[in-house]
């Protein structure tokens, strides 16, 4: 187990793409789509990056998936302490709400703090979650989950009825495999899950996402 604190050691760490070659990424905080409209701290390549334990897990979950005709997309996995910090500040900024109205038009922005969308400490920064989707191999699409990922909204909540049943289905497919794998669902975003077993429950790492920086 990691001791507590913040740490820039990435010796845990693997690219979730060497482990899960079946993967497709959409590294959403590297670009500019995203709640912030702007490449956010701490992401210096648009890879997906989690610890060893969390790779391995998400690989028996992506060949489970593969089967059935799926691929998993990821949006997000280890997020840097600096990035969370960057998320905390501009929720203090009340001008800057450019991205309003793709991502939180039912809310203001303090709002995405009190109601659990967005903390000030990430789990995603102990390296053993991750923000992902299905990604259909005979359409070439993402499947419907009924509300894109990052919208805040109750809409979002993985128990909310208010969607198809197709895509409520949808849903449940992913959440049921990543259960299997040893993944925990939240209750506000049907996108996030967050290794059981996680191996560095108490320990936040700062090291930037990059590729490079994990084969120094």
């Amino acid at each position: 187990m990691g001791s507590k604190g913040t740490a820039m050691d990435p010796s845990g760490f693997v690219v979730l793409a060497d482990h899960v070659p079946a993967i497709v990424q959409e590294i959403r905080y590297y670009s500019t789509y995203n709640f912030l409209g702007e490449r956010v701290d701490g992401y210096e390549e648009p890879c997906a990056i989690a610890t060893i334990e969390a790779a391995r897990a998400l690989k028996s979950v992506s060949n489970e998936l593969y089967v059935q005709g799926y691929r998993l997309k990821v949006f997000d996995a280890y997020r840097p302490v600096c990035a969370v910090k960057q998320f905390v500040i501009w929720g203090l900024e009340d001008t800057d709400i450019r991205m309003k109205p793709y991502f939180y038009p039912e809310l203001e922005k303090q709002d995405l703090f009190i109601k659990g969308y967005i903390a000030g400490r990430s789990s995603h920064s102990r390296g053993s979650a991750v923000d992902v989707t299905l990604f259909d191999m005979k359409t070439g699409k993402e499947v419907d989950m009924g509300s894109p990922f990052d919208l805040f909204s109750k809409v979002s909540h993985p128990d909310c009825r208010d969607i198809t049943d197709e895509q409520y289905e949808n849903r449940m497919t992913l959440q049921k495999a990543m259960i299997r794998g040893g993944f925990e669902p939240i209750d506000c975003e049907w996108w996030h899950f967050k290794l059981k077993d996680e191996p560095y429950p108490d320990r936040y790492f700062e090291f930037p996402v990059s590729a490079s920086y994990l084969k120094r």
